[in-house]
C-alpha cells in the first residue's frame, strides 16, 4: 500500500469516528505536500503502518503508554493548579501500549527532518544522543515535570517568546471564524470547564494542527470577572495505531489515561469529555512552534529535555520501567541514530511520492 492509498483508507476510517471537514482535509492535503516535515506531523497513521516493516528490531522493546504523534513541535506550555507555569508533550491524539523505542524515534526523526529544513542547526549524532541522554536520565531519576520561571532557566527563556504575548494571542483567537452555535456535545464538554455555569458565550471554528486537521474543533469565548477566556473542543477518534492494526480494534481513547498516569504536573484545564477533548486556550496554555523560539537558543538543551518529557510520560507505564532500562543496556551504541536514519529516508520517499502524486 503507497502513501495515497494510505491515506485515502485512513481517512475514511477515521470517518467512522468523527465527522470530517472537506475543506480542512483538502489544506491538510496541501501542508503535506510544502515540507517534508509537515508532511511527518500530518501523517502519523502512515508512521504506525511503515515503522515495524522498516525498523523491525525495534518490535521486541518493552511496551510502554506511549505517545505515539511525538515530534518536536508537540511541545508547549500550560499552568498547573497551582498557577505554575509547566513545559512538555502538548498532545496526545494518539497515545497507545507501543515499544518504547517507538516515540524515541518518531522523536529524532523529526529534529532530522527539522534541521534538514533548517529549523534547528543540530548535527544528526547530537540530536540521537542529546535525546537519548535526557531519557535515560529522566528514567534514573524517576521522572520530574519542567516547571518554568526560577528553575529550568535555560528551558524558560526557550519557551517564553514574544509571538507567547496576551495581545498576539487574543489577536489571533479574533481572527477566528466566529459561529452561531456548536453541536450540543461540544457545547455540553465546554461547559464542565467554565468557571462559571451562566456566561455569555461567542463560538468560533479554530483551525489548527496537522495531524488532527480535518476534525471539528471549536472554540467558546467569554470574559469573566475582567478578562477574557478561551475554551476548545476537540472531537476524538481512536489512535491511528488501531487503525494499522497494532493496538486491539475495541481499544478505547487513551489521552486521559496517559495524562493521568504520567510524571507531570498537569493542566487541571485538560480533559475528555464524551467525544470531547476540552481544555483552556490562553498565551500560557499552547503548542511551541520552531519559529517561536528565540533566535538565540541551546538547542541540545531543548532535545535533551524533549528526551526526558518523554520518559516522563513512559514513567506512568511503571511496570515496565525496569524492562526499558534493561533494554536500553542491550541496545548497541547508535541504534537510536540508526533507526531514525532509517524512517528518515522512508518519510522522505512517502513525501516525493505524495507530491508527484498530488501536483496539479
Amino acid at each position: 500500500m503507497n502513501i495515497v492509498q494510505a491515506t485515502r483508507e485512513y481517512e475514511s476510517w477515521l470517518g467512522q469516528y468523527v465527522q470530517l471537514v472537506p475543506s480542512q482535509l483538502r489544506m491538510k492535503h496541501d501542508s503535506m505536500r510544502q515540507s517534508a516535515f509537515s508532511f511527518l506531523r500530518a501523517t502519523c497513521y502512515r508512521w504506525e503502518q511503515i515503522l515495524p516493516e522498516i525498523c523491525s528490531q525495534l518490535a521486541t522493546a518493552p511496551l510502554v503508554l506511549a505517545v505515539g504523534d511525538l515530534h518536536v513541535e508537540n511541545f508547549g506550555t500550560w499552568r498547573d493548579v497551582e498557577g505554575r507555569l509547566v513545559w512538555g508533550i502538548n498532545d496526545f491524539d494518539e497515545a497507545a501500549p507501543q515499544p518504547y523505542a517507538n516515540d524515541l524515534v518518531r522523536l529524532v526523526t523529526s529534529a532530522l527532518l527539522a534541521a534538514k529544513e533548517e529549523f534547528l542547526a543540530v548535527n544528526q549524532t547530537a540530536v540521537a544522543d542529546s535525546v537519548l541522554e535526557g531519557y535515560r536520565d529522566g528514567l534514573q531519576a524517576a521522572g520530574k515535570p519542567f516547571l518554568l520561571g526560577d528553575k529550568n532557566k535555560r528551558l524558560s527563556q526557550m519557551a517564553q517568546g514574544e509571538k507567547r504575548e496576551p495581545a498576539v494571542f487574543w489577536q489571533k483567537i479574533d481572527s477566528l471564524q466566529t459561529l452561531r452555535r456548536i453541536p450540543k456535545p461540544a457545547l455540553r464538554a465546554v461547559l464542565c470547564l467554565l468557571p462559571e455555569t451562566q456566561l455569555k458565550l461567542k463560538f468560533a471554528r479554530r483551525i489548527c494542527g496537522l495531524g488532527s486537521l480535518g476534525r471539528q474543533r471549536f472554540v467558546a469565548l467569554s470574559e469573566w470577572r475582567g478578562g477574557r477566556l478561551a475554551r476548545e473542543a476537540k472531537a476524538t477518534a481512536p489512535s491511528a495505531s488501531v487503525w494499522a492494526g497494532h493496538a486491539n480494534p475495541g481499544m478505547s481513547l487513551q489521552y486521559q489515561r496517559i495524562l493521568d498516569q504520567a510524571v507531570r504536573s498537569p493542566d487541571p484545564f485538560v480533559r475528555v469529555e464524551g467525544n470531547w477533548l476540552v481544555r483552556r486556550l490562553s498565551p500560557d496554555c499552547a503548542r511551541i512552534q520552531l519559529s517561536d523560539l528565540p533566535v538565540k537558543r541551546d538547542e541540545r538543551r531543548l532535545l535533551y529535555c524533549m528526551g526526558w518529557e518523554t520518559a516522563n510520560i513512559h514513567l506512568g507505564s511503571s511496570k515496565a520501567k525496569s524492562g526499558v532500562v534493561a533494554d536500553l543496556r542491550k541496545r548497541r551504541p547508535g541504534w537510536l541514530l540508526k533507526a531514525s536514519r532509517e524512517m528518515l529516508q522512508a518519510v522522505l520517499e512517502d513525501w516525493k511520492q505524495w507530491r508527484r502524486a498530488t501536483a496539479r
